[in-house]
């Protein structure tokens, strides 16, 4: 009964700490899905990534509140601020997630596993034999709570952007992907600087303190 109790605060005060965060109310405001696209943002306009005109894939794109960013970044002509899909596109967005995800105006989404051949094919199949300029990936496991599962969970699904990147970006692109503290940290961060001529990492203002999400990003791949 206290464990029930217990939970019960604590899902209370998560509530009250997510209703009066500053960035869910900016991303109400500004028509974003989600908080998450502070984070994109913030990493953009520290390293200047995403450009008119540029191929972006999305991994882990659901609810689709970086699709909705890029979107806004490829439409210069839209107006400055806000969330919602605006003006001409300049430039293509394919997202992909397990889950479903509700339609952004521009952006091709495929709904599938990364891990699955028929879905990177599909995937591959939507690039039109083009190489992306950016690949982002704010893709997670379910965590279990035994951080053992839990790191090798997440290691796994930044080896498959990694992957994914290595095969699909072109030499000078970039992988903007979000990596947890913990276990696979240090070996995943030597994964980027194996793969990257450059590798950064950001933990933005709109990610939780409590949260021990960071963000990795590699530019410009290594020839090999």
């Amino acid at each position: 009964m206290k464990s029930a109790v217990k939970s019960s605060k604590v899902n209370r005060a998560w509530l009250n700490d997510h209703v009066n965060d500053t960035y869910v109310k900016l991303a109400k405001k500004e028509g974003y899905r989600a908080r998450a696209a502070y984070k994109l943002q913030e990493i953009d306009e520290t390293l200047h990534l995403i450009k008119p005109g540029q191929l972006v894939v999305d991994l882990g794109s659901a609810p689709g509140a970086w699709s909705q960013y890029v979107r806004r970044r490829l439409s210069p002509k839209s107006a400055t601020g806000g969330g919602a899909a605006a003006g001409e596109l300049n430039g293509r967005i394919i997202a992909l997630d397990l889950l479903p995800m509700e339609a952004i105006e521009g952006v091709l989404f495929i709904q599938g596993d990364l891990r699955e051949d028929a879905v990177l094919a599909q995937l591959a199949e939507h690039m039109q034999g083009q190489k992306a300029d950016m690949v982002i990936s704010d893709m997670a496991p379910n965590l279990s709570g035994i951080s053992s599962a839990d790191a090798a969970r997440i290691e796994h699904l930044i080896e498959l952007a990694l992957e994914f990147a290595q095969d699909h970006l072109k030499p000078e692109g970039a992988l903007v992907a979000k990596v947890f503290h913990g276990g696979s940290y240090d070996a995943l961060y030597q994964r980027f600087r194996e793969t990257f001529v450059t590798v950064k990492r950001i933990k933005p203002k709109a990610s939780r303190d409590k949260s021990s999400e960071t963000f990795l990003i590699g530019m410009q791949l290594k020839k090999h």
